[in-house]
This record gives C-alpha cells, sequence and structure tokens, in this order.
C-alpha cells in the first residue's frame, strides 16, 4: 500500500489535490484500501470506491477539472505501469453493435421516469442546454431547441426525423412552435411511452426502433446525444442511413458530445454504470464518416454550456433527493452524483466538447449561413 499511497499522493499533488487538505476540491480517504485497489483497479475501482464511500470531496467536480487540467491520465500511465486514468471518461470505444442496441434504453433510459423527470427541465431535455442568453435550465434547453430549428430552416409542415428522440423535448417542441410533423426513434420503452403521453395530440410519432430499420423519407433529420450510443465501427454506417433517409435539399444536425482525441476505450467505470457501449467520437473521425457523403455546413462547439447544464441536472437531482431516496437508495445516489458532477468536471477542463454539425447532401446554394 505504502507504494501505491506514493504514486497516488504524487498524481493528486501534480494536479494541486491534497489529501485531507482543506480546499473544496481535496480529498478524503475513508478507507485506506484505496490506494491498492485504485492502482489494480484504475478508473472503475476509483469511481467504485467513491460510491462505497471510501473516499469523498466537497466538490468532485472541481477536483475532476483539476485532474483533467493537470492531464494526470497521462502522467498516471507513465508514472506507474497499472495506474490508469482516474476518469479519463467519454473516450472513444468500439461498441454500437445492431443486438446491444436495446441495452442503453434498459440500462440507463429506463432507469425510471420519477428520476428524469425531478433531474431535467421541464419539457425533459437530456442533452446541453444553451447558455447563450440564458439564465435557467428551462430557458437555455428552450434556446437549444430553437437553436435546432433554426439551423436546419424548418418551416410548418415539414417532416422532422429526431434520432434518439428521449422522452419527446425536441418533437414537442417543433410541432407546437414550428408547426412540423416530427417522427421519434428510440430504444427506451420508458421514454417512449412518456412522450407519447407528453406529445399527445401533435402530429408527433414515436417508433421504438434501432436506426437501422429506419424506412421513409424526411425533410430534415436532426441527433440530439444518440451519436455517443453507435460506436466507432458503425460511423459510416450511421451516415448511410442518414443519406438514405434524407431527402434532397434537406438539413442534417448533428449534436454530439465530443473528445479531443482517440485515448481508446471507454471509461471502465462510464461503462458499466452509466453508459454501457458507448463511445465519444473525435472530429477525425465525424470528418471521416462524412467524406462523400455530406457537405459540412457549420461546425459549433458550445462544450462550456454542458457544465452549466450538468451542475444545474446536479442541483435538481440532488434536490429532489429526498422524494425518491426510498426507492434508489444511497449506493445509487453516490453513483448518480458522482456521473453528474465528474462529467461536469471534464466539460470544465476542456477535456471533452458538445458539437453541433450541420450537414447537406450535396451543399446548399448559394451556401449555408451560420446560425447562433
Amino acid at each position: 500500500m505504502d507504494r501505491a499511497k506514493a504514486v497516488i499522493e504524487e498524481l493528486l499533488k501534480e494536479a494541486d489535490i491534497a489529501i485531507g487538505g482543506g480546499r473544496p476540491w481535496d480529498v478524503r480517504v475513508n478507507n485506506n484500501g484505496l490506494y491498492a485497489s485504485v492502482v489494480r483497479g484504475g478508473s472503475l475501482a476509483f469511481g467504485e470506491a467513491y460510491m462505497a464511500g471510501d473516499w469523498d470531496s466537497d466538490a468532485v467536480d472541481e477536483l475532476i477539472a483539476h485532474l483533467f487540467r493537470a492531464r494526470v491520465a497521462d502522467k498516471a500511465r507513465a508514472s506507474f505501469k497499472n495506474v490508469t486514468a482516474y476518469l479519463s471518461a467519454f473516450t472513444a470505444g468500439r461498441r454500437g453493435a445492431k443486438r446491444r442496441a436495446f441495452d442503453i434504453g434498459k440500462h440507463h433510459y429506463d432507469i425510471g421516469n420519477d428520476l428524469f423527470v425531478r433531474m431535467l427541465d421541464k419539457r425533459m431535455t437530456y442533452t446541453c442546454g444553451y447558455w447563450k442568453d440564458a439564465k435557467t435550465l428551462d430557458e437555455a434547453q428552450e434556446a437549444k431547441l430553437d437553436l435546432v430549428c433554426r439551423k436546419i430552416g424548418l418551416k410548418p409542415g415539414q417532416h422532422v426525423l429526431d434520432i434518439g428522440c428521449g422522452w419527446g423535448s425536441f418533437a414537442k417542441f417543433a410541432a407546437e412552435k414550428y408547426g412540423a410533423r416530427v417522427t421519434g426513434l428510440t430504444v427506451s420503452k420508458e421514454q417512449a411511452a412518456l412522450g407519447a403521453e407528453l406529445c399527445k395530440g401533435l402530429p408527433v410519432e414515436f417508433r421504438l426502433q434501432d436506426y437501422r430499420d429506419l424506412a421513409g423519407m424526411f425533410d430534415h433529420i436532426v441527433s440530439l446525444g444518440m451519436f455517443e450510443h453507435v460506436g466507432t465501427k458503425h460511423y459510416e454506417e450511421y451516415m448511410d442511413v442518414v443519406r438514405n433517409h434524407l431527402k434532397d435539399g434537406g438539413l442534417f444536425l448533428l449534436h454530439t458530445i465530443g473528445t479531443n482525441a482517440d485515448h481508446g476505450p471507454t471509461d471502465a467505470w462510464i461503462d458499466k454504470y452509466i453508459f454501457p457501449n458507448g463511445a465519444l467520437p473525435t472530429i477525425a473521425q465525424i470528418g471521416g464518416a462524412i467524406e462523400m457523403r455530406f457537405v459540412m455546413e457549420d461546425w459549433h462547439n458550445f462544450g462550456a454550456d454542458y457544465d452549466k447544464t450538468l451542475m444545474a441536472w446536479f442541483k435538481n437531482f440532488d434536490g429532489h433527493w429526498p422524494e425518491i431516496a426510498a426507492k434508489y437508495g444511497k449506493t445509487f445516489y453516490r453513483m448518480w452524483k458522482y456521473y453528474l458532477l465528474a462529467c461536469a468536471g471534464s466539460f470544465r477542463a476542456r477535456n471533452v466538447e458538445l458539437w453541433q454539425v450541420v450537414l447537406s447532401k450535396e451543399g446548399v446554394p448559394g451556401g449555408y449561413r451560420s446560425v447562433r
């Protein structure tokens, strides 16, 4: 343990994090077995130790931001053979096979609508908000949904496909505010059921199906926060599906978290507890997948806004926790807190980004005018 403790203390020191220190982002170790455990199990063990209460911090989000800013993951690999990145979360993987398409729905999105109703905005939008002129989470999500509609030039009567539609926040907004017809795809039974209820009376259809089973042609296609589940090996296949079902003259808006560099497999803790079979794309991987398929009209990065969004989600989750604590339990609370705050810290450190990419099949005649 002494060797493991010494190495970990040194790595934390590189990130200006102290064990037993008095600053919000410092670490309190409640179980000395933590050091050897992290050496053996890397980020998976680090996250599981937090879930178990073996360590704590008053500001997990800022602790994670410190780790990323100091590039502790890279230094750990170089310093100690078995010490892996504590939180090298959201890196690209090799998942996304069709046979696994519904796993993420069962594992994550079907956890319980009672949880997400309490955590998200009033429209239940489970993607990054747009905080340019917003002061509240509701305002940021309304602004993001409107931004998407404006970017694709949505007009009344047009038929839009939403791949990974969640509970229908975009579909409902586009139908109510822009007079559009929307078809949404989801792999979550809970999302489809509640979404259909929320969009009752509107020209919105929910389909519980994988994107590869798609039928029909659409004026525009959007995908907000689903590409992270596609898997690196399937990017070209995904883009082929979109192109084949997008009408000539239509636009495709891809809204996705992205990583600054391809670090290899998805973080083990994130993969096991939060988003199984996920992967984050790089710019190069998206670029390779759209070559000879689309014209890139616009690329917008507002990744810093995800920090604000995640912190707002955590505030809601934490504030409403007593209402659902009996159902989910203490371990779930620490898992979900760790997930939200660790993600916020990662975006704060600009380790990961949020991109909206607008694509056309043959190029917008006269050129596309960027919308912000």
